[in-house]
């Protein structure tokens, strides 16, 4: 799964655009962003993160109705901009903050979110439906995305590769598909925004040959039906 981005900033001294909530200081840069797709479209609720790799610093920020942010960040560093996915901190760019007192950079984001994801780190025991523990942080930040854009709705779908009986294969991805939304459920999902299903060996990814084919195949993946 491929995302895009094109980041552009503009560093403004002394300008009108200030806002009137937040203001930069002689330690704190003022960042004013636009997030939309690239038809231009606004991207409300989407998760925009910028992380100092050298002082481990964090600033994570939600896009209102129009697509539209504001953050104040520490200046004299170099910051990852991230953009959160379902299950995933997606890295874009780098960008640099300078040393320069009270100063506002507009930050124009584009990007396209993805309809079809496959959950990475979501872990089952061999055969079975159960999860292991190491899927719950992938989970959780499922739950986190989801409670933030809590009109959309999703279908998780299961699927195997071709080894066995296609009918145990498509219960095993059912089982599998049902757990994970149980899952969600459980951390406080409505339920009628996830549905389940399993697709057994149905929808390959992958050549079905050889170990690396088949172990493509196997996952947990994730549709959006409705933003």
């Amino acid at each position: 799964m491929k995302y895009f981005l094109l980041f552009i900033a503009c560093l403004l001294f002394g300008s009108s655009v200030i806002s009137q909530n937040l203001k930069p200081t002689d330690k704190l840069a003022l960042l004013k962003g636009t997030v939309t797709n690239f038809k231009g479209k606004p991207l409300g609720k989407e998760i925009i993160m910028f992380y100092n790799e050298k002082t481990k610093a964090l600033v994570k920020v939600n896009t209102d109705a129009n697509g539209k942010f504001e953050a104040l960040i520490p200046v004299g560093g170099v910051y990852a901009l991230k953009y959160k996915t379902f299950t995933a901190d997606v890295d874009y760019t780098k960008m640099e903050i300078p040393n320069d007192k009270e100063a506002t950079y507009e930050v124009g984001i584009k990007i396209e979110p993805p309809k079809d994801f496959v959950l990475e780190n979501v872990y089952f025991d061999t055969g079975k439906s159960s999860l292991k523990p190491n899927s719950f942080k992938a989970l959780n930040d499922l739950v986190e995305i989801l409670k933030i854009k809590n009109t959309m709705v999703v279908e998780i779908q299961g699927h195997t590769d071709n080894v066995g009986k296609d009918e145990d294969n498509m219960k095993l991805s059912q089982d599998r598909a049902d757990e994970v939304r149980k899952y969600l459920v459980s951390k406080g999902i409505e339920t009628a925004r996830v549905t389940s299903k399993g697709y057994g060996p149905t929808m390959p990814v992958a050549d079905n040959t050889d170990d690396k084919g088949k172990a493509k195949n196997r996952r947990t993946s994730l549709k959006v039906i409705k933003e």
